[in-house]
């Protein structure tokens, strides 16, 4: 089914136990990472999600041959071979489905000196241009088509060839980071890129590129030094970190639906920002090795409090949704702060329909605590968005429809099995349609 909703029966506690698949946004870099190296890889721990799919289907495009199996666990592994790159030309329509497809520009001008790629697309919350990448690319020696003005969507550069700098961000920014990043490790000469983002994803994109026969210190700091290398041999088996934001999704459906959960396969210390605030609020979380245990006491009050976004190691725009839905079920009134995107409260309407009562002014959300959720139908307005919805049609009373599901499916891998084998009553079922009949 191209457009399928999700049909959930909220009001039964979450309890159990859950694995957490590979991340999404690491994956997806690394795959553009894997574009350039001169010998075959194997990535293990790789999410089933669409958006792993299409971009797949987009380096598969360019030449690379990719073939899938399955681990004794039951996860994806992919064998890589990108040998048979023929073209540095990335423009098939598959591009503008995922925001991630820009990291071929970066893969690409280090692999060929040369790339040319469509406009990507991904979840429409406000503004999210590409000039950083592009100035820091200019400085390297790229030159080509001004975003502003591109001739079809098509951004074209080329260097001859392409020289380490220092690259300055204007603002920390995990893409033009990683952007960087790739193209740097096979430039001439060092690249020290200054206000780098330290997001997980990135550590795990610099590591599996070290892994390959790059050069590169500081990820995870605010600094990162490259050192450009002529070859990247490859040849190696790497294994995709823990999904942060599907690990604080799980966290947030099983302290709003009152139930016990432990989520495995996790890195603990990457939850740090939402385990705070969790157990500011009330809820107790249990931390070991691998896992965290989310419940709470039945004889404690859970209290609003106040969150905001920022970039890592600070709270993850990614988790702003589910964390609103948290808050609403909480005494008093809270605040959320989105301090990385502008437009990021589209979905409040939606949770609104659900019984929410929300305020926005600009930025900020002020949330006033209500005792339980109403069943509606609802639509999914972006991934994360999604999974927000789909937490507070598991705390709802009644049967809550959630619309335009493939959102949500873009970024949590067998998100309703996962949540079936915890206890929820949730299934799939053909688009309602409501959403297409009151817009016509």
């Amino acid at each position: 089914m191209d457009s399928y909703s999700f049909k959930i029966t909220g009001g039964k506690p979450l309890k159990g136990h859950v694995n957490v698949s590979g991340s999404k946004n690491a994956v997806l870099g690394i795959l553009a990472a894997s574009m350039m190296i001169d010998g075959t890889c194997t990535l293990e721990n790789v999410p089933d999600i669409s958006d792993v799919h299409v971009m797949v289907k987009i380096c598969e495009s360019i030449g690379a041959k990719i073939e899938t199996s399955l681990s004794p666990d039951g996860s994806v592994t992919l064998q890589i071979d990108p040998r048979g790159i023929n073209t540095y030309e990335a423009t098939g329509a598959g591009v503008s489905k995922i925001r991630a497809s820009y990291y071929l520009l970066g893969a690409l001008l280090g692999r060929c000196g040369k790339a040319s790629l469509r406009m990507p697309g991904g979840c429409d919350f406000g503004q999210r241009p590409i000039d950083l990448h592009l100035k820091a690319f200019r400085q390297m020696g790229a030159r080509g088509a001004d975003y502003r003005n591109l001739n079809g969507g098509i951004i074209s550069l080329h260097a001859d060839p392409l020289r380490g700098a220092k690259i300055f961000l204007d603002i920390v920014s995990v893409g033009a980071t990683i952007n960087v990043m790739l193209a740097a490790a096979k430039a001439q000469g060092k690249t020290t890129i200054v206000n780098a983002a330290k997001e997980p994803h990135i550590v795990d994109v610099a590591n599996f590129l070290n892994a390959m026969g790059a050069r590169i210190k500081g990820a995870g700091t605010d600094t990162i030094n490259i050192v450009g290398v002529p070859s990247l041999p490859g040849n190696f088996t790497y294994s995709i970190i823990p999904d942060q934001i599907e690990t604080g999704t799980y966290m947030i459906a099983a302290a709003v639906t009152g139930g016990d959960v432990t989520i495995h396969n996790i890195i603990p210390t990457h939850m740090d920002p939402l385990s705070s605030k969790m157990r500011e609020m009330g809820y107790i979380i249990e931390e070991g090795d691998d896992f965290l245990r989310v419940y709470k006491d039945p004889e404690e009050e859970i209290w609003g409090t106040n969150v905001k976004t920022a970039p890592y190691p600070g709270f993850p725009t990614d988790l702003q949704p589910q964390t609103v839905v948290l808050l609403c079920l909480s005494q008093g009134q809270s605040k959320m702060d989105e301090d990385v995107w502008e437009n990021r409260y589209q979905y409040v309407p939606e949770l609104s329909r659900m019984g929410a009562n929300i305020s926005i002014f600009g930025h900020f959300a002020l949330i006033n605590g209500i005792d339980k959720f109403n069943a509606a139908q609802v639509r999914a307005t972006d991934l994360r968005a999604g999974a927000a919805l789909v937490c507070a049609a598991l705390a709802a009373d009644g049967t809550s429809y959630i619309d335009e599901a493939r959102r949500i499916d873009r970024g949590y891998e067998k998100i309703v099995d996962k949540l079936k084998s915890l206890g929820a009553d949730i299934e799939v079922t053909e688009s309602t349609g409501y959403f297409v009949d009151k817009e016509a």
